[in-house]
């Protein structure tokens, strides 16, 4: 049951991605270069063709409700610096679900922007890594905005600048590299260690977050 939860909300997070990403650029794959990777995404995570080709009709249409993407900040309890992105058809309902979650586990809600400094923002690519010589595909990739690329068992990861998505999709997509993934990521700067007990308190808010329908990523400062 967990394992179908935990599906469910993916697809329901990649049903809002197609949303968004198809009211700004609209619903063909071939000329919205964000909707292409996001379609890839889903499939990785196994969400099935009829599922994402409704979503693209359903938010097409004009009873498709706007979804907007709204960040939240806080601490957790030892001090975790804790960023929530949402996206969501009713602010007032999602802040104050993720403010009772803070207040209900020993944390604080706090303002706009007071945590971006503890966050660097990267884009992240994996592809195959057959064929490729990671040196070699750094190398080209480079003076398209990639930063770091090396080697995790049979796939490769690309990590680049966040305002260079773009140019590195168009060019890995130029040389006829599949993307398996491709996704934004907030990294922390510095990890704070805490103890297994303390760990786990955390850890509670942060299931707690992560399991509301708005949400589609939680990032942390625990190491």
């Amino acid at each position: 049951m967990k394992r179908w939860g935990n599906m469910s909300r993916t697809f329901t997070k990649y049903g809002k991605e197609i949303s968004m990403v198809v009211k700004a650029g609209g619903p063909n794959p071939d000329t919205n270069s964000r909707l292409r990777v996001i379609i890839q995404n889903a499939k990785a995570e196994n969400m099935p063709k009829d599922n994402i080709e409704r979503a693209i009709k359903k938010a097409s249409s004009k009873d498709q409700e706007d979804f907007k993407e709204v960040a939240y900040e806080g601490y957790a309890p030892y001090g975790i610096a804790v960023l929530i992105e949402t996206a969501t058809d009713n602010t007032t309902r999602t802040v104050a679900n993720i403010r009772s979650y803070f207040n209900r586990y020993g944390g604080s809600l706090g303002t706009s922007g007071s945590l971006d400094f503890m966050f660097e923002r990267k884009c992240r690519f994996t592809v195959p890594a057959a064929g490729l010589n990671v040196e070699d595909l750094e190398l080209e990739l480079i003076d398209f905005g990639a930063e770091e690329v090396f080697q995790e068992e049979d796939k490769i990861i690309i990590y680049g600048l966040f305002p260079e998505f773009g140019n590195i999709q168009k060019a890995l997509e130029d040389k006829k590299i599949e993307i398996i993934n491709a996704e934004f990521e907030r990294i922390p700067t510095e990890l704070k260690q805490l103890n297994a007990e303390q760990m786990a308190e955390v850890e509670k808010l942060l299931e707690k977050i992560e399991d509301d329908e708005d949400v589609q990523q939680v990032y942390h400062n625990m190491a």
